[in-house]
């Protein structure tokens, strides 16, 4: 069983990271645009689904639960920091703590929500993305990347709206941020797909692709690289 990993993989892993925690300081903003209540970090986190298929595409859903577990992990590490460092004491000419808190000082329902919505949507985007790339082949590339990010997404939105903001926000309201946030990442994904085209179309230059068949899609099988 070859272990190795690219270089390519190794930075595309770094920005999917960076991404993700970009995303959730970016999540505790709420925006209104065009009369509808988003979180800015629909600006980002779009990125991790579509740095997810080109893994998929290219190395596999062994590789692509590789980096959502890691993606989860550094996610827990930096939440953890974050509350960590809200908590350490301050001097007093400090002015900074209560803003510092509210973007920073993530409520342990955040958190919870964040965790478990993107290893869901993340594990779902590659399910689906493997599954149709056994069954096409090479083919209807664009296809998967949009079926498999609509259904990460959706899943996504539904269960970190669905923990977060449950008998916080109108429950009307709830709904369409549910289904904004979750069309309009899935949008952001189809705006991006003639750049996603050629990085997988360059990277299959470069790497040999990996046929899934016969995958376990057993999320906590991580040791199967």
């Amino acid at each position: 069983m070859n272990k190795s990993v690219s270089v390519l993989f190794l930075i595309i892993t770094v920005v999917f990271c960076t991404c993700l925690l970009l995303s959730n300081i970016l999540e505790v903003k709420l925006v209104r645009l065009f009369g509808v209540t988003l979180t800015a970090g629909v600006l980002v986190f779009p990125i991790t689904y579509l740095l997810n298929d080109v893994v998929a595409e290219i190395w596999g859903f062994r590789k692509a639960r590789l980096i959502i577990w890691l993606g989860f992990l550094m996610n827990f590490f930096s939440v953890g920091l974050f509350l960590f460092s809200v908590w350490l004491p301050y001097p007093s000419f400090w002015d900074g703590q209560e803003a510092y808190a509210k973007v920073l000082g993530f409520t342990p329902r955040i958190a919870i929500a964040s965790l478990i919505a993107f290893t869901v949507g993340s594990y779902l985007n590659a399910l689906v993305m493997s599954k149709m790339r056994i069954r096409h082949k090479e083919r209807y590339f664009s296809l998967r990347a949009i079926v498999s990010t609509l259904v990460g997404e959706s899943f996504d939105s539904i269960v970190f709206f669905a923990i977060a903001f449950f008998n916080v926000v109108p429950l009307q309201e709830l709904f369409w941020m549910m289904l904004t946030q979750a069309l309009l990442k899935t949008g952001y994904e189809v705006l991006l797909l003639p750049v996603t085209i050629r990085i997988v179309r360059r990277l299959k230059q470069i790497e040999p692709s990996v046929d899934d068949e016969g995958v376990s899609y057993n999320l906590f099988k991580v040791r199967d690289l």
